[in-house]
């Protein structure tokens, strides 16, 4: 999929009026893998909630496949799927299962093939034993591997997780890590501070203030991000 952002400018209010999140960003993104990186509060997460259709630019346009992200969220749904930062924000169904079969109301499925491949994400993402656990009962790695299953099971032909691994231990992380940059996995976009899992990525972009401050080979965007920190 193709991802374009045509001076993208996205603002919040603020104390003295809006304050800008993102500034004037364009770019295409259409490599299999994407990493996002940058320090807290640069814009990464902006950027994607935007491309997800979460956040309405103040200006510019954001297409997806050709889609502007503005007003077509159902449209946008089907073929984007979003992994919040803070996985327990996403499990809103009592028990685990039920969560991850939420995911595909909407789809057509009849009852049988939505329960088959329910049952299949569970047991990919290693839920299969804590399927009638109560969501809120889980771990906060438990419940990370709930949002990204939610999303998952969708089958979308792009993910976009924000830190996706940031409460896993060092064996999910790994698994995790794999299942997502996988040669069949779906095009990803991925925000994140591990750039072990960075530098596995096709390509990465580096924000900083708001702007695009470097784009290309991830080994030469983290460079760029660590001459920042300097």
């Amino acid at each position: 999929m193709s991802v374009v952002l045509d001076a993208v400018t996205v603002e919040a209010d603020g104390p003295s009026g809006p304050a800008v999140l993102l500034d004037a960003v364009s770019c295409e993104l259409a490599a299999p893998t994407t990493a996002v990186i940058g320090e807290n509060g640069s814009g990464k997460s902006t950027l994607t909630k935007a491309v997800a259709g979460l956040v309405r630019p103040a200006s510019g346009t954001i297409t997806v496949d050709g889609v502007p992200t503005v007003g077509h969220a159902k449209r946008l749904r089907r073929s984007v799927g979003f992994v919040f930062s803070n996985p327990g924000a996403q499990a809103i169904m009592p028990t685990v299962r039920e969560d991850v079969a939420l995911s595909l109301r909407g789809l057509g499925l009849g009852r049988a093939e939505a329960a088959a491949r329910v049952d299949a994400a569970l047991a990919e993402h290693g839920l299969t034993e804590l399927a009638e656990r109560a969501c809120q009962t889980l771990s906060s790695g438990q419940m990370q591997r709930l949002a990204l299953c939610s999303v998952l099971v969708r089958r979308p032909r792009l993910v976009i997780a924000d830190e996706p691994t940031s409460l896993l231990d060092a064996r999910h992380r790994r698994i995790i890590a794999d299942r997502l940059l996988a040669p069949a996995a779906p095009q990803v976009l991925l925000v994140t501070h591990d750039m072990d899992l960075a530098a596995r990525c096709e390509e990465a972009i580096l924000v900083k203030d708001g702007r695009l401050h470097a784009r290309g080979r991830p080994e030469c965007v983290i460079a760029a991000y660590e001459e920042t920190l300097a």
